[in-house]
């Protein structure tokens, strides 16, 4: 299942880049996420940055339908491959389950506004409920991105 979401700032891409490469920031996400456990791993060698976030999160408010493959608590592992200030792509893994996503990501505005554009597919291997589970994992990661952008405006507004 293919998906496309929109996150806005009122900073430049530059700021959101830094933003976005700060360990402290992605720390901030996955405490306002929910997250149970969670690690944060950044490296940067020039424009390029790799960024790697692995948290668990409570299953909580999952659908019957998905509640025996996710169990009471779910591991997921977020990478991001940063050429430089502009563009990505990411993967986002739920070890030991047969799901997955993939995509790019891209900040573009002016001085004062950056828009970061997500576009990826999910990817679920199970007969019969793989539409189901894509449709669910899809609309979690609109969750977790709004939930993102929440903690960037704060933020880039000076809240660290």
């Amino acid at each position: 299942m293919k998906f496309s979401f929109e996150l806005t700032y009122d900073a430049a891409p530059e700021e959101v880049y830094a933003m976005l490469a700060d360990p402290a920031f992605r720390e901030k996400v996955c405490v306002a996420g929910g997250a149970l456990e969670h690690s944060v791993a950044i490296t940067a060698s020039g424009e390029r940055m790799s960024s790697t976030v692995d948290q668990t999160l409570p299953a909580t408010g999952v659908p019957s339908f998905a509640a025996t493959f996710v169990g009471d608590r779910i591991r997921v592992v977020r990478t991001e491959e940063w050429a430089g200030p502009g563009r990505a792509t990411f993967a986002v893994e739920i070890p030991g389950k047969p799901a997955h996503a993939r995509g790019t990501i891209g900040l573009a505005g002016s001085a004062t506004n950056t828009v970061e554009s997500v576009d990826g597919e999910v990817k679920v291997s199970i007969p019969l409920v793989a539409g189901k589970l894509e449709r669910l994992i899809s609309d979690l990661l609109a969750s977790a991105l709004r939930s993102e952008q929440r903690v960037g405006r704060a933020w880039l507004a000076g809240d660290h």
